[in-house]
């Protein structure tokens, strides 16, 4: 299974991640969405998940700040719409420095080959509010964090065969 992100931008407004993850697609369904695995692997290395609230059911909310190796907090959330475990997640996305450039984010988990590939779509309100995300460098943000998803899984699986 091939692990490596491909991004692909579509239409104006879209942005599409997909990475293949060698664990069944419950287990990352669950590190994808409790906060006890997501502080193990979101952001980059050497960054924390300082706040990482999750109320995972339609209508509920979501809340990150990242505070980078710099001391810098970045933080953003949203509201779920839909929940369907452990095929789909679908919720709004806001940047806190960008109030009114609200996304909406489709996550969808797919059982491949014994593992799972996972896409994510994001599509903005504006072809600007796309441009500001690629611009702000996500791809390299996103791969490296999603590399350390890879290993928190494999750890996991390791200590299930142990």
């Amino acid at each position: 299974m091939d692990k490596k992100l491909t991004v692909t931008l579509e239409g104006d407004r879209s942005i599409i991640l997909r990475r293949a993850f060698n664990a069944p697609r419950e287990l990352v369904f669950d590190a994808w969405t409790k906060p006890e695995h997501l502080a193990q692997w979101y952001g980059m290395r050497g960054s924390s998940l300082v706040v990482c609230e999750v109320d995972l059911c339609p209508g509920g909310s979501w809340r990150y700040v990242i505070r980078e190796r710099d001391g810098q907090d970045y933080g953003f959330g949203g509201r779920y719409l839909e929940v369907l475990r452990p095929e789909r997640i679908k919720h709004t996305y806001v940047f806190d420095p960008y109030p009114n450039d609200e996304a909406i984010v489709t996550a969808e988990f797919t059982e491949v080959d014994g593992g799972t590939l996972v896409t994510e779509t994001t599509v903005h309100a504006t072809p600007e509010g796309r441009g500001g995300h690629i611009a702000s460098g996500f791809e390299v943000g996103a791969g490296e964090s999603l590399a350390r998803l890879e290993e928190l899984l494999e750890r996991h699986l390791e200590q299930q065969r142990a």
